[in-house]
């Protein structure tokens, strides 16, 4: 099965940011010697934080409903600006806040897929 490919109505606001998880294991020595290594082959998991501001109804719904209907779990791709091509996201963060102005702010955190299940 092909996974969906997340195609927002509008890209996101500026301020798009990756802030990597580094997953290490480490094992402290009571002379102060520490040992650090790896944990796993993708120790290096991007984590892209999105924002879109003044937002239309329409478009805010058709954005959170994406990230509902994945559910958390599903993953889908897309290409941040920060990435030279697509690859495998889920989205289990996400807010949805209403402006005074009847506008909505649409903020998610996406995590990189490493699962090699479709």
């Amino acid at each position: 099965m092909a996974l969906d490919t997340f195609n927002p109505p509008l890209p996101p606001s500026p301020g798009t940011g990756n802030a990597p998880e580094i997953k290490l294991l480490e094992a402290e020595f009571g002379d102060g010697y520490t040992q650090i290594t790896r944990d796993g082959m993708n120790h290096i998991r991007d984590v892209v934080r999105l924002k879109w501001d003044w937002l239309l109804p329409a478009h805010a719904d058709a954005i959170v409903g994406f990230f509902r209907n994945k559910g958390g779990d599903t993953a889908f791709l897309y290409k941040p600006v920060m990435f030279a091509a697509p690859v495998r996201w889920t989205c289990k963060e996400w807010s949805d806040d209403t402006t005074d102005q009847g506008f909505r702010v649409v903020s998610a955190t996406l995590r990189r897929d490493f699962n090699i299940a479709t």
